[in-house]
């Protein structure tokens, strides 16, 4: 039977230009006793992160994933109750293949929902921290605010660690070097210039292919295998990066919280400063610098000694809009950026219309 509403309420926000959709209404319970299980479930029996069977709420993840409603590349999430009283809520991540184990955009969106929509007090002036069960464990949200309003949010992750260097992948680019760490997903770090490529507009289509190439060469790999939660193994997302030099002006520069790393137009912190292209789930791209995979790569840079503690990593997208991370002891990370509403919509599926739950192209 179909899970579909004839309506659903969604609150839509952007994180750095990445969409995030909340489901803001009452859905049918899915069965589990933690957000990890719930996970399971609406993938269904047998199933997987980007090969789902039809589970609960299945229905609605594609009719707000897919057109005429939707796009290929929207993301958003179903809030579900804690794993215990520690946490504020739990959510369901979901894009167009299915559900992700993580995701640091959507985290720091729905921070700063759950703020503006009263869910959780805040102050007008001052940080409040909003605690969220994922399906990778529990992560925060601190939401910055000045005078009554949301200026930022800083998504501080579960522990993100390496596992693997310099792995060598064929693609059709050539032969590539590959970092692998997990930070909540499995990502895999690759320079562009390795592949000829730059991480601009123009070469999206090309990092497309090889973050597909990639991706679909380290499947079976030891190292893409979570010890602690085998839910978690695998793949998520390829980020494709180049440096840039460090006296470059940052783009979003003016747009970054007040007191947090970055905040002064014009200026730019200590530490190394990178663009980067995530391709994630079946050759989807993040338009933000991506809030987990900047934790992989804080990793990645300590590990290469080239970020030390209190230095600040500038994470660029190829949109021009910047997330900031650093990394504290014992592997946690926090990366900061800017979240805004973009509208509040009732989608409805009426019932003589032949197209349903939509179509992807």
């Amino acid at each position: 039977m179909s899970t579909t509403p004839h309506s659903v309420r969604t609150t839509d926000y952007h994180a750095a230009g990445e969409p995030f959709r909340i489901v803001d209404q009452d859905l049918p319970p899915v069965p589990g006793d933690t957000v990890a299980e719930r996970r399971a479930t609406v993938i269904g029996a047998g199933g997987t992160a980007t090969d789902p069977r039809p589970g609960p709420l299945d229905d609605v993840r594609r009719l707000l994933v897919q057109e005429p409603r939707g796009h290929a590349g929207m993301y958003g999430g179903f809030v579900v109750p804690a794993d215990d009283d520690g946490a504020h809520f739990g959510v369901l991540f979901w894009h167009k293949d299915g559900y992700s184990t993580a995701c640091g955009h959507g985290t720091m969106a729905l921070g700063a929902w759950a703020v503006d929509s009263g869910r959780v007090p805040a102050p007008d002036d001052g940080d409040v921290a909003v605690r969220i069960d994922v399906p990778s464990g529990r992560v925060t949200a601190t939401v910055h605010r000045t005078a009554g309003r949301t200026t930022g949010v800083t998504f501080r992750n579960i522990p993100t660690f390496v596992t693997a260097r310099k792995v060598p992948v064929t693609t059709s680019f050539g032969t590539v070097e590959v970092d692998l760490a997990h930070s909540g997903a499995c990502y895999a770090s690759v320079a562009a210039r390795d592949l000829g490529l730059d991480t601009t507009k123009a070469a999206l289509p090309a990092l497309v292919r090889a973050g597909q190439e990639i991706r679909a060469a380290l499947a079976d790999h030891p190292a893409t295998r979570h010890a602690g939660d085998p839910r978690l193994s695998g793949v998520y997302g390829v980020i494709l990066y180049e440096d840039l030099p460090e006296d470059r002006p940052s783009a979003d520069a003016d747009t970054l919280p007040e007191d947090r790393p970055g905040a002064d137009a014009g200026t730019l912190p200590d530490g190394p400063r990178q663009r980067n292209v995530t391709v994630f789930a079946d050759g989807q791209i993040d338009r933000s610098p991506c809030g987990s995979g900047t934790s992989a790569r804080l990793v990645l840079l300590a590990a290469d000694g080239r970020l030390a503690p209190g230095d600040t990593l500038t994470h660029e997208s190829v949109a021009g809009t910047v997330f900031t991370g650093r990394l504290l002891p014992g592997g946690i990370t926090e990366v900061t950026g800017r979240t805004h509403r973009t509208g509040t919509h009732t989608f409805l599926v009426e019932p003589d219309d032949d197209l349903g739950t939509g179509f992807l192209l």
